[in-house]
């Protein structure tokens, strides 16, 4: 009798045919986690985009958001979260985590030329994530399935051109060139597995998860959330200063 005394394969083994939800988080957990921790290096700089104008600061509430850009769910999560960060102004920070979704055949390469424009003028980088939202049936795996990958590659050049400027044409396109910014990519999406992240959109607030990950949040949704931590930051940033 062959006994295997794998901490993984005897947790799967008494799991039913199809696993819940909690039991996969808990294998994503316990298991693969400390492998993605033990693989990545540390980045030089912290991860991701800062929104226009919403610099991020320990004083303000913090969001961060997993999105793949060709990614429906991420696309359509966008808009109400937008309106709310444009209400809340500088009390909220927030901060865009490119993560590439392997089904998504495109996703890799759209999330590279997001880390390429933001290296080039990081004013640029969300415009170009907007275009991607807005013309994302063009990147899908079926409207690409009979084109090369240097095709596609060349599409997303003149893409990425249209929210840099098209005197950047040169740049973008030597830019798929760089191995660095292959890495970056990389990055983004091994923080997002350190982080738990199995989906998209999938959002942290101050830190902490949110439920109901891959789904879209509307905008009276994010008040919700958002309403009882920004009175509490504004308060704290309103508060006398008092001197010996």
């Amino acid at each position: 009798m062959l006994i295997i005394n794998d901490p993984l394969f005897n947790f799967l083994e008494n799991q039913p045919a199809m696993p819940s939800p909690t039991a996969l988080s808990s294998v994503l957990f316990f298991f693969i986690f400390p492998i993605v921790q033990s693989q990545i290096s540390i980045p030089a700089r912290y991860d991701g985009f800062v929104y226009k104008n919403h610099r991020v600061s320990t004083d303000s509430v913090m969001i961060d958001a997993f999105f793949d850009p060709v990614c429906p769910d991420s696309r359509d999560s966008w808009p109400p979260l937008k309106q709310a960060l444009h209400h809340y102004g500088s009390a909220v920070s927030f901060v865009v985590h490119p993560f590439a979704l392997p089904y998504h055949d495109n996703s890799f390469v759209a999330s590279r030329a997001l880390h390429i424009v933001n290296k080039l003028n990081s004013s640029a980088t969300y415009d170009l994530l907007e275009l991607f939202f807005n013309h994302q049936e063009e990147f899908y795996n079926k409207q690409t399935f009979n084109m090369s990958r240097s095709t596609i590659v060349s599409h997303i050049v003149q893409f990425a051109t249209k929210a840099v400027g098209n005197s950047f044409y040169s740049a973008v396109a030597s830019g798929f060139e760089d191995r660095n910014t292959d890495l970056t990519t990389r990055i983004s999406f091994k923080y997002g597995c350190s982080r738990g992240v199995f989906g998209t959109p999938f959002f942290f607030v101050n830190g902490f998860a949110l439920p109901d990950a891959g789904s879209a949040i509307d905008y009276d949704g994010w008040r919700k959330i958002l309403d009882p931590f920004v009175g509490k930051s504004t308060a704290r940033r309103e508060e006398p200063v008092h001197y010996f």
